[in-house]
Formats: structure tokens, sequence, C-alpha cells
């Protein structure tokens, strides 16, 4: 099974708010809510994949980041090297730009929403 790279976007806003949205009933954890990011392309470091989805995504372009963990998560049907980068800075305002249900919530009410197994924990480390 090849072991498919994503990158991460844990962005928080000026009221310590953390940017999340729905995943697509048709997609992989599909139904579950997630921070912004996707897969890392063919000669694309991890770094530049996030800052990537996270434009694409939410229209949001990060000014200052660092990488927060990388982790190993296999979910039996996938296998996944995560890199959970921390957002410091950022520009713009988040928009739904592929029609996902996004929102902000504080870092008590992330613990609410349904995230895939894999995030649960960088999310406690938050």
């Amino acid at each position: 099974m090849k072991v498919v790279d994503i990158s991460i976007a844990i962005v928080k806003n000026e009221q310590s708010n953390y940017l999340i949205a729905l995943r697509a009933n048709d997609s992989h954890q599909g139904g579950k809510w997630e921070f912004p990011g996707g897969k890392v392309e063919v000669n694309e470091q991890p770094a530049e994949a996030m800052c990537r989805e996270l434009f694409e995504e939410v229209g949001l372009v990060a000014t200052q980041y660092n990488l927060l963990e990388t982790l190993f998560f296999d979910y039996g049907d996938k296998q996944l090297n995560l890199h959970f980068y921390q957002i410091e800075e950022f520009t713009g305002q988040a928009v739904a730009k592929e029609s996902q249900p996004i929102k902000w919530v504080s870092k008590g009410e992330l613990a609410l929403y349904d995230f895939p197994d894999a995030n649960k924990g960088v999310i406690a480390k938050l």
C-alpha cells in the first residue's frame, strides 16, 4: 500500500479560534471535520503543499507558520504521513472555495466535532 503525504494547516485567528471544514461525504473519512489541507504533489515540499491547499480551499495565505508535528497513521484502507503546520500569521478572509461548510471554533469546542482519528492527538496538544 502506497503511503500518501498530506499537509494540514492549523489556522488560529486573533480571537484564538481555529478554522475547520467539513469533509465531503464521498471522500475518505467523509462527513468528518478537518483542518484545511491535502495531498503533497510530486516535487512539492510539505510546507508548499500546505500553503497551496490553504489558499485553494479557503483563500488564506499563510505568511508565518511552523511544523507542529509529523506522524504516520494507518487507517487500514489508507496509510498517511501527516504534516501538521501551525499557522502563526495569515492574510485574507476564510471563504469556502470548494463549497464545503467552514467555521471558526474555540479550542474547547474542537472536542465537540467528529475529526478523523489521525487528528485527535494533535487536537489534544493544542
